[in-house]
């Protein structure tokens, strides 16, 4: 088992350098590839507002506003991120759980268009965009980025299962369970149905789970009790394995990782279906990186496994994680330390180590990370923003 980088190490460089972007201690913060997007939340007087700033380099004294946009005042953001030169910050109503999204431009922070339901970006250069309601108003549809026009729409239903398949993190087919149990293949680019199969030749009501994992179907029948494997090529049968209280399914390194609703871990072959190896305990899986699966251990922190045979590589100890902004990015874990001050550590999975990156004063919480930049939300309201040697 390899031993902790970093923690009995040197010192971190001190007197590190803090751009303060401005906020309250009711303000939301979103890190993005150059900027940072503050949302104020709505004071009983007043408006609210989503404010762009500049990640600031390394010679600049401050951070820079780059423009602020008025928000409607009912809704609660969720989500800002950047996505075809525009700024899409999706909102939700509580009473009803409806989403919104607006489109600003990335550069002047001009409203381009407002939609009812939330997006995703698609390798054609498009969005996708997402409207599950209540009534009969559900669908999907493709947007174009510049307009907002619906350039092509799929009724679904409230109950209708949605999935997708992702190339590089954009997605290129989105697949429907309708109630019905047919399952339907689309193209992300046209809405053109693509292929279909029917699940459920005899029980027409019964409930059922589907969830796209690499190039595979996978479907949750009726009862909960098995999971079922088509090719999404093709929607013929793969194969079909005993599996009762399946959760989710995720992809982790080259295999199956199925968690049960019971807690442990079920790692299967995707091409046979045969388990590789399980734990039966309540360990969950947190991240899935070059091999390695990293697993919470209530009440004992972090531990390293290797993912084809589950022996344990390390033991990482307690970290909460941060929200990376993408995918590829460095794991980063922070945790309180002595007079309340954080601990930023690099979280290794293929070294099995931690490496600390920093001990900061005077933070609340809320870190975002894209090494080496962390945005935290200071005790004042106020966010800071970092650069981290690593």
């Amino acid at each position: 088992m390899l031993a902790l980088l970093g923690l009995g190490g040197a010192a971190p460089t001190p007197q590190r350098t803090v751009y303060v972007v401005p906020g309250s201690p009711i303000s939301s913060a979103y890190l993005a590839a150059d900027s940072v997007f503050v949302v104020d939340r709505p004071e009983p007087e007043g408006g609210r507002y989503l404010t762009a700033y500049a990640q600031p380099t390394p010679t600049d004294a401050g951070v820079r506003r780059r423009w602020r946009a008025p928000l409607a005042r009912s809704g609660d953001v969720i989500d800002v991120r950047v996505e075809r030169r525009l700024v899409l910050a999706v909102a939700v109503n509580a009473p009803n759980q409806q989403f919104q999204t607006t489109a600003y431009d990335a550069a002047t922070g001009r409203q381009r268009w407002q939609q009812p339901g939330s997006v995703d970006p698609t390798v054609h250069d498009g969005l996708l965009l997402t409207n599950v309601r209540e009534d009969e108003s559900s669908a999907m549809s493709g947007i174009d980025p510049d307009s907002g026009e619906l350039i092509w729409t799929v009724p679904i239903q409230s109950s209708t299962g949605i999935s997708y398949h992702l190339v590089e993190g954009r997605v290129d087919q989105f697949v429907l369970l309708q109630p019905s149990g047919a399952v339907q293949v689309h193209d992300a680019g046209t809405g053109r149905l693509l292929r279909s199969v029917d699940t459920l030749p005899a029980d027409r009501k019964a409930y059922q789970r589907i969830q796209v994992v690499g190039d595979l179907l996978l479907l949750v029948p009726p009862g909960a009790n098995r999971l079922v494997s088509y090719g999404l090529a093709d929607l013929l049968p793969r194969w079909t394995v005993e599996m009762p209280l399946v959760a989710y399914v995720v992809g982790c390194a080259g295999l199956l990782c199925v968690i049960p609703q019971t807690g442990g871990l079920q790692v299967l072959d995707p091409a046979t279906g045969a388990v590789r190896w399980s734990d039966r305990g309540q360990d969950n899986l947190a991240d899935v990186r070059d091999g390695r699966l990293l697993m919470a251990k209530p009440g004992r922190g972090y531990e390293v496994r290797d993912a084809a045979t589950g022996q344990v590589r390390a033991e990482l100890g307690a970290w909460s994680l941060t929200r990376v902004l993408r995918r590829v990015d460095p794991l980063v874990g922070v945790r309180r330390g002595e007079r309340g001050r954080m601990l930023v550590a690099e979280l290794d999975l293929v070294a099995g180590g931690t490496r600390i990156l920093d001990v900061l004063p005077g933070i609340a919480g809320g870190c975002q990370a894209s090494l080496p930049v962390l945005l935290c939300q200071r005790l004042d309201g106020t966010f800071g923003l970092w650069r981290l040697t690593r």
